[in-house]
């Protein structure tokens, strides 16, 4: 909490960790990869925005700012010292750090969703799932921490340790203060961002869909998963949806670098994420290429979606 005569502006992320009680090792980490974002966003800003000749673990062309992003953190993660293992949307494998998993962490990451957006001025992200000890394919309920930071017009970065969501932005010394503490999400919302093509929506997202435009809801969809979750936290409304279509059962995001971490978030800031049937952070990943669909907002708009999906399919 901000202490009395202190501004929120003056709560550096490291302080504010230490004054929510959170442990040495898991704020050390958090900063580590605080820090890590300056220089992704120095990457953004004058890196090269073509291909890279190479291909990640799901046959998707990797562009040289996501390789560069990746190397960054992965880097940071290293060096940090409490850190067991590691694991990118850019890599095939889990990368072990350190064979002592005693007090230490595992972090699953995506260092740059919607990255494609980058070449036309686009809001992308990182994400950060956190684990306890070694052990990467857990239920996203069991993750200790959950990150996200946006390089947009401002740079946020927000966390949840399960003690409240809190947005940070960083200034013009690229260090992030506090901006928001505890931001909570209301029961329902008037906004909705849709992915996935609506033609191959099945009967009961379509329904659900037309449910919202009967109800007023306004499309506000970005195409990058990051500026999408931040809006609706945000602005404390809403709900986003990759749901199953047609010729994808399961949606098209991952569970591990993307859902997990944004389920928790949305949780803790009293939201929900579904499946259409099951809680997102009950899911037990099979493997690190697991995907999901997914209904992530508001609660009584998830619980509506899941109702539409239930009765209809």
């Amino acid at each position: 909490m901000v202490e009395p005569g202190k501004t929120k502006f003056q709560i550096d992320l490291r302080r504010h960790l230490r004054e929510v009680g959170e442990n040495r090792d898991l704020t050390r980490l958090i900063c580590e990869i605080a820090d890590a974002s300056k220089y992704i966003v120095n990457s953004i800003r004058t890196g090269d925005l073509g291909v890279a000749g190479t291909s990640n673990l799901y046959g998707e062309e990797q562009l040289a700012l996501d390789v560069l992003s990746d190397r960054i953190l992965r880097k940071r993660l290293t060096n940090s010292g409490v850190v067991a293992n590691m694991l990118s949307e850019e890599t095939p494998d889990i990368i072990p750090v350190s064979s002592d998993y005693e007090g230490k962490y595992s972090v699953a990451f995506d260092p740059l969703d919607g990255s494609s957006l980058v070449d036309v001025n686009l809001a992308v992200g990182t994400i950060v799932s956190i684990f306890e000890g070694g052990n990467l394919l857990q239920p996203g309920r069991n993750q200790v921490a959950a990150m996200y930071i946006l390089y947009g017009p401002r740079n946020t970065l927000v966390y949840s340790t399960g003690r409240g969501v809190h947005e940070f932005a960083m200034n013009a010394l690229m260090e992030y203060t506090l901006v928001r503490e505890n931001v909570t999400m209301s029961q329902a919302g008037g906004i909705y961002a849709p992915g996935g093509q609506r033609n191959l929506y099945s009967a009961g997202t379509e329904a659900f869909v037309q449910d919202l435009e009967a109800r007023g809801a306004k499309l506000r969809y970005s195409g990058g998963f990051v500026p999408d979750i931040n809006q609706i936290l945000m602005k404390g409304k809403g709900i986003f949806m990759y749901p199953h279509l047609k010729n994808a059962a399961n949606g098209k995001l991952r569970l591990i670098f993307e859902l997990n971490p944004m389920a928790y978030l949305v949780e803790q800031a009293g939201g929900a994420a579904s499946t259409g049937s099951v809680s997102i952070l009950d899911l037990q990943p099979q493997s690190i290429e697991d995907r999901a669909p997914v209904f992530i907002g508001c609660k009584d708009d998830v619980a509506r979606a899941v109702d539409f999906v239930t009765r209809m399919g």
